[in-house]
């Protein structure tokens, strides 16, 4: 793929506007890259969909079948290089591949543990013996991985894990004692990439094999979703491996499970992107199917209104989503013009980008609990029927919001890493932040020139909401100083603030860049969407700015940043009813999601 587009950093999207060529659009991806999407779409509708009550009974031998057959075709070695049975393609395929196994309900959480947590810490961390040794089977599916991080004291608090490591005396083994649990393809994987704690308080990670003496399995979790997936506690007694398991640096495994992290929140979200398509398309067609008052409900406003929102919701996710993982290869190979090798270049790359990727955690997975909760509404008592698709896409995606750092942690990590960024110099936060407190004080000019052209008043818009995210973390950072670590409930709605922001951005960005590609007139419905995402991002921008200055200040102060507030969410009135109408008639009319 070629990459002749502006390079941007991580975060900075707070402080400079983005020209719509330089972002890259579901429009742009090529034949090839197409074809592995329809591959993976056809995969999940052939192969998985018609054994879904069977996977979710954990017949056995059910999903490790499934999961053969996706490494026979190659899905399994999107990222990985030629040299161990992979296709080394680029980031943003594997972002369209994800997506294409995200409707798949249980499926993609199989996938994504072999093909994200298991995988890639053996090919970014892992050295050419080990490379060699077990990537050619991971990748055509001979071999099953599993991530053995989380313990039941330790979650969010990774580095807390209680896991022990030992050396021997001769120093050439270690011997493991440890309990992990929530470990997804536990009970049919080869091979699990196990974090523990050497002499007590280097945090490590080891490549264990099934089957090593020690290594035990739970029963099967009795989960409220993804019930087809493998989930169990992995018990470590006296396992006693050789120190060629070592995987990375001793005292270096927060590096591997923060890297992956990083790379897994997006893949997270472009998964999320696929099972809300597929639900809303379940929601249009039923919709067209259910008579109700002698008419098909999907004729009603309502209705309309809840498809609508779906899709607008959908959309703008799936903009921010490519936007991000373009971004993150253009720096990849900016990387890997600097002498960084494969490895390093993406880890680097996604490292950048962390503030993004978290953003779209929890964004993604937010968007598909409201599709799913709003298509288990379009489907009325049937929704709550287990003899209807609702139920199972309801359940299962509320695990989403827990995956890969809660939606809290991520929130407050986005802001976190802002700040640091800034602190180190990386980002120019300092400036802008300051200008907006100067523009505060000064009286507002009223004699701006209008500027004329698609979105020119949307990118406005988009600008003083910038200004808004900057105010209210300045006041943060000002406030609060070393303590702004405690004010969670603030972090977050700073977080809120530019995650709508973000999101908003990159819509507008998309459908500008594709009306500049096709003409306005065929973009019409997408940009009826990109303007409602936006009317609505004003209004939520504005209450999680009033709920933060509320809680940091008072009296004059209070009241000149709720002025500036309002001055940076003003947006004129916009018949958003009839825009979603508009859109919701062009998913009647297709009878699926259409965008």
């Amino acid at each position: 793929m070629e990459v002749t587009n502006n390079l941007v950093k991580g975060g900075e999207f707070i402080i400079k506007e983005t020209d719509a060529q330089d972002v890259f659009t579901p429009a742009d991806f090529s034949e090839e890259q197409n074809m592995m999407h329809q591959t993976a779409l056809d995969f999940v509708e052939k192969e998985v969909h018609p054994l879904l009550e069977r996977l979710d009974n954990h017949e056995e031998g059910l999903m490790r079948g499934l999961m053969e057959k996706a490494g026979e075709l190659g899905l399994f070695g999107v990222s990985i290089p030629e040299q161990y049975g992979g296709l080394d393609m680029d980031f943003p395929t594997s972002l369209r591949v994800t997506e294409g196994v995200g409707g798949g309900h249980s499926f993609p959480v199989a996938f994504a543990a072999h093909t994200g947590i298991a995988m890639l810490p053996i090919l970014y961390f892992g050295n050419e013996e080990q490379k060699a040794k077990y990537l050619p089977g991971l990748t055509n599916g001979e071999l099953m991985g599993a991530y053995c991080l989380t313990e039941p004291g330790s979650g969010s608090d990774a580095l807390g894990a209680k896991t022990k490591a030992m050396p021997t005396e001769d120093g050439e083994h270690y011997v493991l004692n440890g309990q992990k649990m929530w470990i997804t393809n536990g009970g049919f994987a080869d091979v699990f990439v196990v974090f523990a704690q050497v002499d007590g308080d280097k945090f490590t990670g080891f490549i264990i094999e099934k089957g090593a003496p020690g290594l035990s399995l739970g029963n099967e979790e009795h989960k409220m979703g993804i019930k087809g997936s493998s989930t169990r506690q992995v018990f470590l007694s006296d396992v006693k491996v050789p120190k060629s398991a070592v995987l990375g640096e001793i005292g270096k495994g927060h590096l591997i499970a923060f890297n992956i992290l990083n790379i897994g929140r997006i893949k997270l979200a472009a998964a999320c992107l696929g099972a809300s398509k597929m639900a809303a398309t379940l929601s249009v067609k039923y919709a067209n199917e259910r008579v109700q008052f002698k008419l098909p409900i999907s004729k009603f406003g309502a209705i309309k209104h809840k498809l609508a929102q779906q899709a607008v919701r959908i959309f703008a996710v799936e903009s921010a989503i490519y936007r991000s993982g373009m971004d993150i290869f253009r720096m990849e190979q900016e990387l890997l013009g600097k002498g960084l090798s494969h490895n390093e270049a993406l880890l680097g790359a996604a490292r950048e980008f962390a503030v993004e990727c978290a953003i779209l955690k929890v964004e993604g997975s937010e968007v598909l609990d409201f599709v799913v909760d709003e298509g288990v509404q379009v489907y009325g008592g049937y929704g709550f029927s287990a003899d209807y698709p609702m139920d199972r896409a309801y359940r299962d995606s509320r695990i989403n919001r827990i995956f890969e750092g809660t939606n809290e942690i991520n929130r407050m990590l986005a802001v976190d890493m802002i700040l640091k960024k800034a602190m180190k110099g990386e980002l120019d936060l300092m400036g802008p932040a300051q200008a907006v407190q100067q523009e505060l004080m000064a009286i507002p000019d009223f004699n701006v020139e209008e500027e004329t052209g698609l979105f020119s008043a949307e990118k406005k818009t988009i600008a003083k909401l910038k200004k808004a995210i900057l105010m209210v973390a300045g006041t943060a950072v000002q406030k609060y100083m070393n303590s702004l670590a405690k004010e969670q409930e603030v972090l977050m709605n700073i977080a809120d603030m530019a995650i709508k922001v973000y999101t908003a951005e990159s819509t507008i960005l998309r459908v500008e860049k594709e009306a500049g590609q096709k003409g306005e007139e065929a973009v019409a419905t997408q940009i009826d969407i990109a303007r409602v995402y936006l009317y609505d991002t004003v209004d939520m921008v504005n209450k999680f700015g009033k709920d933060a200055i509320a809680t940091m200040t008072e009296g004059d102060e209070q009241r000149l940043l709720a002025m500036g507030l309002k001055r940076f969410t003003k947006a004129d009135l916009y018949n958003a009813k009839e825009a979603r109408r508009r859109i919701a008639d062009v998913l009647i009319q297709a009878n699926e999601y259409a965008y």
